[in-house]
């Protein structure tokens, strides 16, 4: 498993030596000019509170929503439930087309914030979810039976061993938005992204872009660093005698008309409004003249993305599972320097990732260059953190002492992995498999790079799309989007509604 480790560690880290060593060719005193100018400092503002506005506000609306869901008495809680990890369903950048459409006005941080936040909340309410119905109540009844308070009890007993879904959820939220493009190129925000891919389009894999990406890299560290400090190091599965007990609902009482007010309105602007304008538009392309060449491809370009998005979430949670069990079985420091260094890559705009594997393969292994694995490769460098953070949390409740017992009574360590290990971590399994498959099947830059010539997907036909105004046209692939990912959504609720 270490060596697995290393060289996934490796590969993750392959495309940002090529990007560092494009930006070392201007020396220092070229790249001390570039980094030191004003419009560097602005970019690294305009980033700064993008994560400092939204991160916290997913971390909120997630984890609350998770609360109220599992752990109240919250009517119809598995349809609220399903509607609020829906959002997943719908690309960022298609509800920030929706917005646009809407209210051409809503631009600049304000926009970015909003979108960005509506569209990403899932990503910590669904493991805080999982793990809240794989807890056991044992403790916190014993510390209510020791005189605390309900809320007390919470605090110091439930809350903590939330701490890896919470951080996990936020560290892949701040990592979307280190990379995001698409939503801040259509609400006109400019960050280091939309800086990196505007300085590529102009100089195609010049210094000042590397100079750029390096500097994003150097905020993913801080992101990183501050995700094992909130993470911690306590151990949340359970090993004892005894069954698993699920915790009484609490009663909302008064709250219970503010609360179901609060889920309504936020399921009507992360949901009801991308879907509603996607079908307005949709509605109103049907009868236009173009509709049916749209349809003529539309076969083609889902069964391609289809195809990618399979083949990229099996590749990615299978070259995850090293590093996420050695992590958790060995804590060291390498452990922790190998899981953190695969999150790196995955904190730039695709387009840096792909015209670095562009590079490699030009000049290393040309018969690679625009292939499929090429671009599987990048998918799984890109949204590795997915399957890495999936992964994790489950393997973090799933006590290590069962693998112990497992190779005390005889088998090896392939054989415990197969017939202990992954039977315990399949629900994270399939879990990290839907969250890089729908990564996958909205990607741009990097498909637009790497993709064997007349390779398109509804991605890119969307964006290709939007990009000329017309939301009738792109209406359509915007749909499709949305049906396909409706069943991986619904999966990643059987894997909450199963959790135990």
């Amino acid at each position: 498993m270490s060596l697995a480790a290393t060289l996934v560690a490796a590969l993750t880290v392959l495309p940002l030596t090529v990007v560092a060593v494009q930006a070392a060719s201007t020396g220092w005193a070229g790249a001390t000019d570039f980094l030191l100018r004003p419009r560097i400092g602005e970019l690294l503002g305009h980033t700064g509170a993008l994560l400092l506005l939204t991160v916290p506000l997913t971390v909120v609306l997630g984890t609350a929503a998770a609360w109220v869901v599992e752990r109240t008495a919250l009517p119809g809680a598995g349809v609220w439930r399903l509607l609020l990890l829906a959002p997943l369903a719908v690309p960022a950048f298609v509800s920030s087309y929706a917005w646009i459409s809407l209210r051409p006005s809503m631009t600049g941080l304000l926009g970015a914030v909003l979108v960005t936040t509506l569209a990403y909340f899932p990503f910590v309410f669904l493991p805080v979810c999982a793990m809240l119905r794989g807890l056991d109540a044992g403790d916190e009844e014993a510390a209510r039976s020791l005189g605390s308070s309900p809320t007390a009890a919470v605090l110091r007993t439930v809350l903590p061993r939330l701490r890896p879904a919470i951080s996990g959820g936020a560290l892949l939220v701040a990592l979307h938005l280190l990379a995001e493009y698409g939503v801040l190129e259509m609400m006109r925000y400019q960050t280091f992204t939309t800086a990196i891919v505007q300085q590529y389009a102009v100089g195609f894999s010049d210094a000042p872009g590397s100079l750029l990406a390096l500097v994003l890299v150097g905020l993913c560290l801080l992101v990183l660093i501050g995700e094992v400090a909130l993470r911690g190091h306590a151990r949340v599965s359970r090993l004892g005698p005894g069954a698993h007990r699920r915790p009484e609902p609490v009663p909302l009482g008064p709250w219970r008309v503010p609360t179901l007010v609060g889920l309504g309105l936020l399921v009507l602007l992360s949901l009801a409004v991308p879907v509603g304008m996607v079908v307005r538009w949709l509605v109103a392309g049907t009868a236009s003249d173009g509709a049916a060449v749209v349809i003529g491809d539309l076969l083609r370009v889902t069964g391609t993305t289809v195809g990618l998005a399979i083949g990229g979430g099996l590749a990615a949670v299978v070259i995850a599972l090293p590093g996420a069990w050695l992590l958790n079985r060995r804590r060291t420091v390498v452990a922790t320097l190998l899981e953190r260094s695969t999150f790196l890559a995955s904190s730039v705009p695709g387009v840096v990732v792909g015209l670095a594997l562009v590079t490699l393969s030009v000049n290393l292994l040309r018969p690679a260059y625009q292939t499929v694995g090429l671009l599987v490769l990048a998918y799984v460098i890109l949204f590795l953190p997915r399957a890495m953070v999936s992964l994790r949390a489950g393997l973090a409740a799933s006590p290590p002492e069962l693998g112990e017992a497992s190779r005390s009574l005889g088998l090896g360590g392939p054989a415990t992995l197969v017939r202990v290990v992954l039977p315990l971590t399949m629900p994270s399994f399939l879990t990290g498999f839907v969250l890089v498959a729908l990564a996958v099947s909205t990607e741009l830059t990097a498909t637009l790079l790497l993709a064997p010539t007349g390779t398109d997907t509804l991605a890119l036909a969307f964006w290709g799309a939007t990009g000329q105004l017309e939301y009738a046209a792109a209406a359509p692939y915007a749909a499709v989007m949305i049906a396909l990912s409706a069943p991986l959504t619904l999966l990643l609720r059987r894997q909450i509604v199963g959790r135990r």
